[in-house]
């Protein structure tokens, strides 16, 4: 039988810096799902991309169990081949006189820098991403120059360049302006027509559209809710996870919180 999840743990615990991020954790991920991962700061989002990136590890005990791509020790070459994760520190890596062509193609060989030796196959897989990602007016255009959403955008190009299995998204709408934010929206719910599957990690509610097949909500290194989106998403769960009374709302698709009065 076809193992149908990528990622699986069961009852792990794992420590960070002294501090325990995860008690007794257990989530399956499936290949055939979009997922979003909301909680608070300090919530264990990115405690959980570590592991994932085996960045961090848990500990070790007989009623636990981790495994990523059916494997519980996995090579790391492999892993990267499998999963591409795009978060705001690689923006402070990169030249800004780079062009974005240059950047996608940089993703092929595990750099953020100029490639002397393009192979006309290597040119034809940036331009057929840039093509389905219709960013053909980015493709010339220096790093520096473009808007933060240009620049986010750029670089989920690159982390899709290699055709990953399953694509992280750690806080893509961060920081950014409404004009910036909703072009990063509407790209990448364009993604959802390619073979990649995302799991996007966030903590603004306006990141969940229609693409994620199923929300999951975490607090204090716990899953307190995971579902459906219109299951989950509810004023009681929000409520619960963000710690203020709030009303959510949902127009065309598009989720909104709006805080109660005191």
């Amino acid at each position: 039988m076809v193992n149908k999840f990528w990622f699986e743990a069961k009852n792990i615990n794992c420590f960070k810096n002294g501090f325990r991020v995860f008690k007794d954790l257990n989530l399956k991920i499936a290949y055939s799902e979009n997922v979003i991962l909301i909680g608070p700061n300090g919530s264990g989002k990115s405690s959980l991309i570590e592991i994932i990136n085996r960045n961090i590890y848990p500990v070790v005990a007989s009623e636990s169990k981790l495994k990523i791509f059916n494997k519980e020790l996995i090579n790391l070459w492999e892993l990267r081949n499998k999963i591409s994760t795009v978060n705001n520190d690689i923006k402070n890596r990169i030249n800004p006189n780079l062009q974005v062509f240059d950047l996608i193609l940089s993703g092929l060989h595990g750099r953020y820098c100029y490639i002397e030796n393009k192979s006309e196959r290597d040119s034809y897989r940036v331009e057929r991403i840039i093509k389905k990602m219709n960013i053909s007016n980015l493709s010339k255009k220096n790093f520096s120059y473009l808007s933060d959403g240009e620049k986010q955008i750029s670089l989920i190009a690159r982390a899709l360049i290699k055709k990953p299995e399953i694509l992280i998204l750690d806080e893509p709408i961060s920081n950014l302006d409404y004009k910036s934010k909703f072009f990063v929206i509407d790209k990448v719910n364009e993604l959802s027509k390619l073979k990649t599957k995302i799991l996007c990690v966030t903590h603004d509610i306006s990141t969940i559209t229609k693409i994620y097949d199923r929300v999951i909500m975490l607090k204090e290194g716990k899953i307190i809710a995971d579902g459906d989106q219109n299951k989950v998403i509810n004023s009681e769960n929000l409520n619960k996870l963000f710690g203020i009374q709030v009303e959510v709302t949902n127009n065309n698709g598009v989720w909104n919180i709006n805080r109660l009065s005191k």
